[in-house]
């Protein structure tokens, strides 16, 4: 029996290595990644369809399409849907990504052929019916002025389009005008275009087999059309940082939202920053944190982060604090910034957020679903095979000295949008 009394080692993590994924092409085209590490009888399918804002024609129309795939085909209704995947005990849905459409399915692997089929329908097949599509605008306008009464949703969304803009795919904001826009043609012609092999890929994980991927070009691999690889719609951004106030007298906290685009995965500089913003709000125990919230008592709560998407990316600071607490809490915001670009990074507070990150990233290969979102990220940025292993290799040498660099060329005051709801 060990002995309880004496601390067991402690074993620096130094390596990750992400799983190589089995790779399939269905005959219409379409590439599977299968994570075949399972051991209990269990499947996680994504498939993945380039669908998002970059690919629309129409604002709103990739969400509105996606939420609507579910409302129905042309052989079953959304009550038939519904009780199938009650049935099978399966769990279906269509998370919201700017990007992309994803669709999720999560069943018993001995259920899989009795829900792939609804799936297909669902992709293939969709009715769109007017009823549901007023329903869903209707919904999303009531949703949308209960948010706006909110001081956090109106600073994220006035920090994202002061960044790339209202015309730009990662700017633009949804209006009560907007939905009421819609029409069932909006959303076919989406659909028609974004939901065909050329832009699909699939993720599979748990425990899979060969009859799996079988049945994947059974139902899905003879059933997509092909069709042709749509190209983004982005666009530039080129604006000028400023400073916003919006007056909601109406609330005790004001919101704020500093921020400025930064860039994708694929940028060099985006594994030290990763790093540099854990330091400065990315976990409880960081600058923010420990100064505004725990030395000041500003707030409850403070963060930063980065927002990388496929095409573009930002950076921000939010937090909320009392009306006559915003300007102090942003001085102290650009104080610790300021340390962060005249002072190294002291040994031990290094050590403590390389620990932080490596334990992160340990739990992201902690089973073949958290696996099978790191691979599906990795595809759908169209990233290197071996980009986690360069990311676990800058967390574990970066230096101080590097990240001072990066936050001299990257967190400069001038270069921040400032946005305070209240």
């Amino acid at each position: 029996m060990p002995n309880r009394s004496i601390q067991p080692p402690i074993h620096k993590i130094t390596r990750l290595d992400l799983p190589e994924p089995r790779r399939h092409r269905l005959d219409n085209g379409i590439q599977v990644l299968e994570n075949r590490l399972g051991t209990q009888d269990i499947l996680k399918m994504e498939i993945i369809f380039r669908a998002g804002r970059p690919f629309e024609l129409k604002q709103l129309a990739g969400r509105a399409t996606a939420t609507m795939l579910r409302e129905g085909t042309q052989n079953r209704t959304a009550a038939d849907i519904a009780e199938t995947f009650d049935f099978y005990g399966g769990t279906f849905t269509i998370p919201v990504n700017l990007d992309v459409s994803n669709i999720t399915l999560y069943c018993l692997s001995r259920h899989f052929e009795s829900l792939l089929p609804v799936v297909a329908d669902l992709i293939t097949e969709p009715a769109f019916p007017e009823r549901e599509l007023q329903s869903f605008v209707d919904r999303s306008v009531k949703r949308l002025s209960v948010d706006l009464s909110r001081n956090d949703i109106i600073a994220y969304r006035a920090i994202t389009e002061n960044i790339f803009g209202s015309d730009h795919c990662y700017g633009y904001n949804s209006t009560p005008d907007t939905y009421l826009g819609l029409d069932r043609s909006m959303l076919t012609d989406h659909f028609q275009r974004a939901f065909t092999a050329a832009n699909c890929s699939i993720v599979i994980s748990g425990k899979t087999n060969d009859r799996t991927i079988s049945l994947l070009n059974t139902y899905l691999g003879h059933r997509l059309p092909k069709g042709e690889r749509i190209e983004a719609n982005v666009g530039t951004v080129n604006r000028k940082a400023e400073k916003q106030h919006i007056d909601h007298p109406d609330k005790v906290q004001s919101a704020i939202r500093i921020g400025r685009q930064l860039f994708t995965r694929h940028h060099a500089d985006y594994a030290g920053m990763y790093v540099l913003n854990t330091i400065l709000g990315g976990y409880f125990g960081s600058r923010l944190m420990n100064n505004i919230r725990e030395d000041k008592g500003y707030t409850y709560n403070i963060y930063s982060a980065m927002d990388p998407m496929v095409f573009d990316g930002y950076f921000y600071i939010g937090t909320e604090v009392g009306k006559d607490l915003a300007n102090a809490a942003i001085d102290e915001i650009y104080s610790e910034i300021r340390r962060l670009q005249e002072e190294p990074v002291g040994t031990e507070e290094l050590e403590m957020v390389r620990n932080y990150l490596m334990g992160n990233l340990l739990t992201m290969l902690d089973g073949p679903f958290n696996v099978a979102d790191v691979i599906r990220t990795i595809e759908t940025d169209g990233l290197k095979p071996d980009f986690f292993r360069s990311l676990t290799n800058t967390v574990s040498t970066i230096s101080s000295e590097e990240l001072q660099v990066l936050a001299r060329k990257y967190l400069n005051e001038s270069d921040m949008w400032e946005v305070v709801v209240g």
